[in-house]
């Protein structure tokens, strides 16, 4: 039976392997110390490739900050970020004058469209405690006739994300959170305007499962044709249909058929999946530019050398907002959204 249903089970590397119309998902599991007064690690940084670290031997990576870990401002064009905060928290500054700081289960979906700069920088808020760090940043392709729509984000705040619960017939349990796409019945807050996922028709999920030992979950079936994968990057056991499904590990599997679940170790597991149709249209991908084609690679960069696309307005280019913020979402339009 998981002959039928299973395409293959194959190592996680870095990024994640994704199926069209994702591009990929970049997982980051960080567990950085206590906080300075400038919101970097307390510890030392010496021997690190500041500005490139990215060393997957270490307990935390400095990215490509030199004070704060995270990603100084950079420009995207022509596909969406979803940003799954897990755990620590994210600040965020673009071009067009939007901040936030978000995490502890937060979603920042943002559409970059025609272009614009930004940068998601992850401050070291405790100074008595570590500031551990899980997020997914996953790459959604944009399809032709989007790719240069106005740039855009909408927070998916943790309060208000849909959660469905399953319990099996030993009273195990398991819970997941729906950024996108319907699970039975539970229904997902709405993605960006423009967004690929905002087209029921294309049957876009992403969903984040947490199984305790014992549990089981069957992932119903949908339409023929999608891209489906499952990631399997945290706990001991899982069983896939009759098949071993080792941890750090993903599955592409059919999407017309279910497919279970079960947890056979003695630790959580915890699972992400993936699945849309696809846009079926050509990839031209150089560095933070998604287009269809190599000349619009080359328009992109272009417009980038000459516009910078519409410039950097903040102090730094590893914008960071107060220690004593809270979360909240400031948009490019005035409006502001605030969070405890």
């Amino acid at each position: 039976m998981s002959q039928e249903k299973i395409k293959n089970i194959s190592p996680l590397g870095f990024p994640w392997k994704t199926q069209d119309p994702f591009l990929f998902c970049a997982y980051h599991l960080d567990k950085y110390p206590e906080g300075d007064e400038n919101m970097g690690p307390v510890e030392s940084l010496a021997g690190r490739n500041l500005g490139q670290d990215f060393d997957p031997s270490k307990e935390w990576r400095m990215y490509h900050g030199t004070t704060v870990p995270g990603f100084p401002q950079h420009p995207h064009r022509g596909f969406e970020t979803v940003t799954i905060a897990k755990e620590g928290r994210i600040d965020h500054s673009d071009s067009l004058g939007a901040a936030g700081r978000f995490g502890d289960g937060d979603v920042q979906w943002m559409t970059a469209g025609k272009g614009v700069l930004h940068a998601e920088m992850f401050p070291l808020l405790h100074r008595e405690k570590g500031n551990p760090l899980e997020l997914f940043q996953i790459w959604l392709n944009l399809p032709r006739d989007k790719k240069m729509v106005e740039p855009y984000f909408r927070m998916l705040w943790h309060e208000e994300i849909p959660v469905y619960s399953f319990e099996n017939e030993e009273g195990k349990t398991t819970s997941v959170d729906i950024v996108a796409g319907s699970l039975r019945d539970v229904k997902p807050l709405d993605p960006t305007p423009d967004s690929w996922a905002a087209d029921p028709a294309n049957e876009v999920a992403i969903w984040t499962m947490e199984l305790e030992p014992g549990a089981s979950f069957v992932v119903p079936e949908a339409s023929a044709g999608l891209g489906r994968t499952l990631y399997f990057y945290r706990g001991d056991q899982l069983k896939l249909e009759d098949a071993d499904f080792p941890v750090n590990h993903y599955a592409e599997v059919v999407s017309d058929q279910e497919i279970r679940l079960d947890n056979t170790g003695s630790e959580k597991a915890f699972v992400l999946l993936l699945q849309g149709r696809p846009i079926n249209e050509p990839v031209a991908q150089h560095g933070p530019f998604v287009m269809n084609t190599s000349m619009e690679i080359q328009e992109a960069f272009a417009e980038f050398r000459r516009t910078q696309f519409g410039g950097w307005p903040w102090e730094k280019d590893d914008q960071v907002h107060g220690r004593d913020r809270g979360r909240f979402a400031l948009h490019a339009d005035g409006t502001e959204e605030l969070k405890s």
